[in-house]
């Protein structure tokens, strides 16, 4: 292990050396972040989650460094150009950005202008005017001037040479950290439309023509300029002050007043326009993308946390409907464990006998089949589908819940949907995805591709690998979090739980099916290719209600049953009525218990589960109901008070769904009373909250709302409107396509003049290769 990762690493994250160096250990001896955090707390000193995979995703990069400096070193090593010197620099070098630096004047080039230059013999040209540059360059430049090397004349002598050392300035660690610098400081992103675009691009009209600090600008934005880029609406550059960079390069590299100071003066310039600036901007652009792509997944990952953890209903009958005007409403009945018991169709919308005969359908299903609940699906013709429900006069005890569809009809087309219903159609599999989700939202989400549930923002723009990687460690983490039962999960679920995955799931599903439900978890011990490691990581993650031990239904890990036992026997009780009796339980005295490797935290975590063992740490379900009589745009009014819920949340402002088939927005400047930085410090998916209607704007689909106490009204035309363009924020209308309605938002700052000639040339270069 390398102990100056280690030491680099705490002090990065402000931790102990020791706690790096467990973790790390647990890391590579294949623990997963739930287990260390929950089940190894004396070892790390009771880190969590956040930390532990923050050690693990920054020993990933460092080893991607040191990936990255071998290979340098080999390919230094095997052209003979491997100094001391070098190697201590390559070995030294901090960041990739540094090593790159190091090796640029090393890397093998194409054939260049400088390499042509120095073929005709002119390197020592090149140095003598930089070891000497208050002389005069034109002396010593004749004795280059060769017609069989292509050099006719001193002035292209003194060309070649320039090309030399303008290469040397581009390839000059020292250079390129200063450029690079001058960009994280004083960069710019600048956009201009591209000829004739105008009205193509309508969407994009907010950055026509734009300017915004790349140290400041939200991410948001710098994501939807580059998706306007990728569109061929936008030309988007990111530049700093030209003169300044020249500037700072010439400091470096000029020293003297001669003809040689002034070929040097011209060789930087020339290096700094052709080589340096192109290689550092790209490089600024792509910093720039990963950084906006990190906060974007962030914000996606805190919402999908959310919404995984939003209450269940649970082990309930539930009726499931999924709405419809021409086609009808497929009706599908789960019983309280999400087995499909009956599947039809209704028409409750369509005028005529029908309405009576969908409504006897479903009262007699509720009767027959003891319903319990009935979930209908907020997409097209949601709020006629519930009033009609609501209409029947069914028993009080049957809720009636609208349930967050989007993604259904991805899951009723999926591999997972064909395998656990394959004689049934896409219909069917959606209806049951929202019934289920009812039931439990976590078990059933997982089933689906993230980007596909609608809670991100620019999700399908992200680097797709880190994208899945964060919302990865996401499900990781609630599932866990909430516990499985291993007797009725499916394999989907069971491959989020810690040490198993995708395999070793559909391994534990084929023994359940093949030997009946399992009895303890001791018998997961007899699952094909289920070894001791992944017992281990899994066991403490996996239930079993009304096992023979009640441990097993709790998250007391197995390798903790012996001090249970212990405490049990001390007691003279059994272990289940340490679990039923409170009194016994504050009769224990946990620190006689404590042994090198099992110390209080832990102890604190046995006894506290003992209380209540397996308990969902998910809030209570609770019922909610959009206002009656608002169940569309044309029923809205500027100053109406609704019950919402919160769909999504944007670094701009939060949607919220109101009942209307359109979800609106409530923009950063209408979440409080007060000053807010991130609109999750105020909202979260699923929150449940009251809003003020400011604006309907029917012909464009939006929906303005405020959460003040004193909303201010119109406000597009207060502030202005930033649209952002193919919006992936929260429509219901558009939930199963997972559109979402373009954000409204309050207009940035006015933009900078552009001084520099660089938005003509890209725009010349664009219409050349237009019409090529």
């Amino acid at each position: 292990m390398n102990e100056h990762y280690i030491r680099l690493i705490a002090a990065e994250l402000n931790l102990q050396a020791h706690q790096v160096a467990v973790t790390a250990k647990l890391i590579a001896d294949g623990a997963t972040v739930p287990f260390i955090a929950r089940y190894r707390k004396e070892a790390t000193g009771s880190l969590d989650e956040v930390a532990i995979a923050a050690i693990r995703d920054r020993l990933t990069e460092l080893a991607a460094l040191d990936q990255r400096r071998q290979a340098i070193l080999k390919s230094l090593a095997e052209r003979s150009l491997l100094t001391d010197a070098l190697r201590t620099a390559v070995m030294e070098a901090p960041s990739m950005a540094r090593l790159e630096d190091i090796f640029q004047p090393y890397r093998p080039k194409r054939r260049t202008r400088a390499t042509i230059a120095r073929d005709a013999g002119l390197q020592p040209l090149a140095d003598s005017i930089l070891n000497s540059q208050d002389a005069d360059p034109l002396a010593n430049a004749g004795g280059f001037v060769d017609s069989g090397k292509g050099i006719e004349d001193t002035e292209q002598a003194l060309a070649g040479a320039r090309d030399i050392i303008a290469e040397q300035v581009s390839d000059d660690p020292e250079a390129r950290g200063c450029l690079r610098r001058r960009y994280q400081d004083t960069g710019e992103v600048r956009t201009k439309v591209m000829s004739g675009k105008e009205a193509e691009g309508a969407k994009f009209k907010d950055y026509f023509e734009w300017n915004e600090p790349l140290t400041s600008i939200p991410s948001h934005r710098l994501l939807a300029i580059r998706r306007g880029e990728a569109e061929g609406i936008l030309i988007m550059r990111v530049g700093v002050d030209e003169e300044l960079a020249i500037a700072d390069l010439e400091a470096q590299f000029v020293e003297g007043h001669g003809g040689g100071a002034d070929q040097v003066r011209l060789a930087v310039k020339d290096g700094h326009r052709r080589l340096l600036n192109p290689a550092i901007e790209v490089e600024s652009r792509l910093n720039s993308k990963k950084l906006a792509d990190i906060e974007a997944i962030r914000v996606f990952a805190d919402n999908l946390k959310e919404l995984l953890m939003a209450p269940a209903l649970g082990e309930k009958s539930v009726l499931a409907i999924d709405p419809g005007f021409r086609t009808g409403c497929k009706i599908v009945c789960l019983d309280a464990q999400g087995k499909l018991l009956h599947h039809g169709v209704i028409h409750p919308t369509l005028p005529g006998p029908r309405v009576a005969e969908a409504g006897e359908i479903v009262k007699a299903l509720c009767s027959k089949l003891n319903l319990e609940a009935i979930a209908i699906g907020n997409g097209t013709a949601s709020r006629e589908t519930e009033s009609f429900v609501r209409s029947l006069g069914l028993p009080k005890s049957i809720m009636v819940v609208m349930v967050n569809e989007s993604g259904a009809s991805v899951y009723s087309a999926s591999d997972i949907a064909r395998e656990e219903f394959p004689d049934e159609d896409l219909t069917v599999r959606g209806s049951v995805s929202i019934g289920r989700r009812l039931m439990d939202p976590l078990a059933e989400l997982v089933k689906l591709d993230p980007k596909s549930i609608g809670v991100g923002q620019y999700q399908h723009d992200v680097d797709a690998g880190l994208l899945k990687k964060s919302l990865d460690d996401v499900v990781v983490s609630c599932v866990n979090r909430v516990g499985v039962e291993l007797n009725t999960a499916s394999r989907a679920l069971l491959s989020y739980v810690s040490g198993l995955g995708s395999q070793l799931a559909g391994n534990i599903v084929d023994h359940r099916n093949e030997h009946g439900a399992f009895k303890s978890r001791a018998e997961l011990k007899k699952v094909a290719r289920l070894g001791p490691k992944a017992f281990e990581q899994a066991a403490g993650f996996l239930r079993i209600r009304s096992g023979k031990n009640p441990l097993d239904s709790s998250a007391v890990h197995p390798e903790r049953y012996g001090i249970v036992k212990q405490m049990a026997a001390d007691l003279g009780c059994t272990v289940a009525d340490l679990v039923r009796d409170p009194t016994l339980r504050q009769r224990i005295d946990i620190s006689k218990y404590v042994t090198d490797e099992v110390g209080l935290p832990t102890l604190k975590d046995i006894v506290e589960e003992l209380a209540k063992p397996g308990r969902d740490p998910r809030a209570q379900f609770e019922v909610f109901s959009f206002l009656e009589g608002v169940e569309s745009m044309a029923d809205l009014q500027p100053g109406m008070k609704l019950p919402g819920l919160v769909t999504n949340v944007t670094a701009f402002g939060a949607f919220v769904d109101i009942g209307v088939h359109q979800d609106g927005l409530v923009h950063i400047s209408q979440l409080a009373d007060r000053f807010v930085q991130d609109p999750a410090e105020v909202v979260k998916v699923q929150q449940k909250v009251q809003v003020t209607v400011t604006e309907v704007d029917q012909a464009r689909k939006r929906i303005a709302l405020s959460m003040r106490s004193d909303p201010e009204f119109e406000h597009d035309k207060r502030g202005g409107s930033e649209q952002t363009p193919r919006g992936d924020q929260g429509s219901r209308g558009s939930a199963r396509r997972n559109e979402r309605p373009r954000a409204q938002k309050a207009s940035p700052p006015e933009p900078v003049s552009v001084t520099n000639d660089w938005f003509s040339q890209a725009m010349e270069k664009a219409e050349k290769k237009k019409r090529r």
